[in-house]
């Protein structure tokens, strides 16, 4: 099982806030029932490689059909570990342990 770390910047809105714009990259998540964490730098989504690399093709396309929006910058990156279980809450959790163990 991959991860996928994905920030989708609008560009030209006009605001400070893009918040609004990416409600629908989110969208795309929950309608194809991928498991995804929100951040606030951008969002965490987990499951096969290639279903992560169409949804984010489509949270991208997904800005542009929303609104006026005429340039959006996507940041995609990739964490494909094959050799045992990987997911958001298996690094978060042992993330968390080492942070316990270091004080």
């Amino acid at each position: 099982m991959a991860l996928m770390e994905i920030s989708i910047v609008p560009i030209g809105t006009g605001k400070t806030s893009v918040s609004e714009y990416i409600v629908d990259a989110v969208k795309v998540l929950e309608e194809n029932g991928i498991k995804y964490h929100v951040s606030p730098m951008g969002t965490v989504a987990e499951g096969d490689i290639s279903v992560l690399f169409d949804a984010a093709r489509k949270m991208h396309e997904s800005i542009f059909f929303a609104s006026d929006v005429a340039r959006v910058v996507t940041t995609i990156r990739i964490d494909d570990r094959r050799d045992k279980e990987h997911t958001i809450e298996r690094k978060i959790k042992s993330l968390k342990e080492k942070v316990k163990y270091k004080k």
